[in-house]
């Protein structure tokens, strides 16, 4: 306890860092399900290619530390459009081959949730035999710097060096702690105007709440649900590259827990709910850090697994429980 007391506003700043990018993972969990109440369990390993694609352009363009302010804006703006394409495009791909032969067939939603685990799993190996792949097809020298030791972590380089701006209680607050809050709560509310303002927004909310009258009413299904998808995407690609700026490092399975603690944080705020999951990641995020240092930090992902039960338990819809279809324009 009384290490959490010293180190109250280190655990907070770097609990709220953490929070906003599981918050904007779980955005494409809280969409999937508003829409489909489905549980897209391949959603993490979206979020996985996003940090091989931002990791890749950087390595592609020279990346290097101690560059100009002008390159670092240039490298980061280059991440986040490899990252968002990625993510976005195996997003859509995945609903297109994994969910939408099963939804013409009115499959039962297990065998949708089945179809989505068997995903996450095929997503997950195929980078980490990604070497291997390229030796198959001949291209294992040209590549060799993309996917040699394809199962080891990579590290980014250090194009953005973290700096300290001012201090609270102690701690050193960063322009790289600043960048991933101010950022993801920028993305957040971008994406919540589109839902509650755009003609593609209105669309997701219609089905969400009653798909076959948006049906009668006009509204493409098929054509809502892939857009949910590549929303869903654009929002992990975002948060890989927010996590490769705070963490910078990534492996083939990466995505397997933050993914667990994104799906609970979109339970904790309400998954359906674009607001709960943000607020979902923020109280994650502190309650790991804050857990950790009572408990010890063996058992920081404990704390994520004893919170999604007790979630669950005593408040099933979450803090603000709102249903996606519901939301107010």
């Amino acid at each position: 306890m009384q290490f959490l007391i010293d180190n109250f506003a280190a655990l907070t700043i770097t609990g709220i860092t953490l929070g906003a990018v599981y918050a904007l993972i779980a955005l494409g969990y809280t969409l999937v399900y508003g829409v489909l109440r489905l549980i897209n369990f391949a959603h993490s390993e979206v979020f996985m290619f996003g940090t091989f694609a931002a990791l890749w352009v950087v390595m592609l363009l020279g990346g290097k530390a101690g560059g100009s302010v002008g390159q670092v804006v240039f490298w980061i703006a280059m991440m986040f459009i490899a990252a968002m394409a990625m993510s976005g495009l195996i997003a859509v791909v995945l609903e297109r081959v994994a969910y939408r032969p099963l939804r013409k067939r009115n499959a039962p939603p297990l065998v949708a949730l089945i179809s989505a685990i068997g995903a996450s799993f095929v997503l997950s190996e195929a980078m980490g035999l990604r070497e291997k792949i390229a030796g198959w097809v001949g291209l294992d020298d040209e590549l060799r710097s993309y996917v040699r030791n394809s199962r080891n972590a990579v590290g980014l380089p250090d194009i953005m060096r973290k700096e300290p701006l001012f201090n609270i209680g102690g701690y050193n607050v960063t322009n790289v702690d600043i960048l991933v809050i101010l950022g993801a709560v920028a993305v957040m509310i971008v994406l919540d105007q589109f839902v509650k303002r755009s003609r593609l927004g209105r669309g997701i909310r219609a089905v969400a709440q009653d798909p076959e009258a948006a049906a009668l009413m006009g509204v493409n299904r098929d054509r809502v649900i892939q857009v949910t998808f590549l929303v869903g995407g654009v929002m992990a690609g975002a948060a890989a590259v927010f996590y490769l700026l705070r963490i910078g490092i990534t492996r083939y399975d990466v995505g397997f827990i933050l993914g667990v603690k994104a799906f609970t944080a979109a339970v904790l705020g309400g998954i359906g709910n674009l607001r709960g999951a943000l607020l979902g990641g923020f109280i994650l995020g502190l309650a790991e850090n804050y857990g950790s240092a009572i408990v010890g930090t063996q058992w920081k992902d404990v704390v994520a697994f004893v919170l999604l039960v007790v979630i669950l338990l005593f408040r099933p819809t979450g803090l603000l429980g709102e249903s996606l279809g519901k939301a107010r324009a």
